[in-house]
């Protein structure tokens, strides 16, 4: 955790002036609470630094993503096209869903709070829910030549272990609706950090809503 901590913290050095999201009641775009120090969501930062601890055959994946996504990988100068373009379309299709789309460097995050996508306690995704991972299906598959990672996230209520499980339950209930939907087995992870990520005070009812969340973080593959 000190490795993802640390990662967390450069991050936000870094990235703090191409923080932006986008607010799905205004329309507008602003500034991220990320960029602002609060943190609309835990970003990609933490993702990035688990998947490096993790995986030691991106390489070989990516190879199995470019094949099937065909065409090769994004390069260069086109990176930052080919995700502003996806951006665009995921502000479209979540414009009004409750969903907030955050844009760091050339990752998207989207931040789905759990009180529109999860009952307290469960993880089974709400019904009125699956038209919203619907409109996020249709652009991920146009746009195939992303990693797909979905990280679940607990309040403080209960043991670590049980938000631990629950928050890996409730990563893998988006990514198995993703995978059913039609999203190659090969383009998904799934993490769960439990409550270890929180984004608002566990000391109110509020903020815990806003720390029960699964975040979807698109993450372009760059090189074959």
């Amino acid at each position: 955790m000190k490795t993802i901590t640390a990662a967390i913290s450069l991050s936000c050095v870094l990235m703090l002036s191409s923080c932006a999201t986008y607010d799905p009641y205004t329309g507008e775009q602003e500034v991220s609470k990320a960029g602002k120090g609060a943190g609309i969501g835990a970003g990609v930062a933490a993702v990035v630094a688990y998947l490096a601890n993790k995986d030691k055959d991106a390489g070989k994946r990516n190879e199995r993503i470019l094949k099937a996504a065909a065409g090769g990988a994004v390069i260069g100068g086109g990176v930052g096209y080919y995700m502003d373009t996806q951006e665009a379309k995921l502000r479209e299709q979540l414009r009004g869903s409750g969903v907030s789309v955050v844009r760091e460097g050339d990752n998207i995050n989207l931040v789905m709070p759990g009180n529109i996508t999860f009952a307290s306690g469960s993880a089974n995704i709400a019904s009125d829910f699956l038209s919203v991972l619907d409109s996020v299906v249709l652009v991920i598959q146009e746009f195939n030549k992303t990693l797909v990672v979905v990280s679940g996230h607990t309040d403080s209520s209960g043991s670590d272990a049980l938000n631990q499980s629950l928050s890996e339950k409730r990563a893998s209930s988006v990514s198995n609706y993703f995978n059913n939907s039609g999203v190659i087995t090969d383009r998904l992870e799934v993490i769960g950090f439990g409550e270890t990520q929180p984004i608002a005070s566990n000391a109110t009812e509020a903020g815990k809503q806003q720390n029960r969340r699964v975040e979807i973080s698109l993450i372009p593959i760059t090189q074959p």
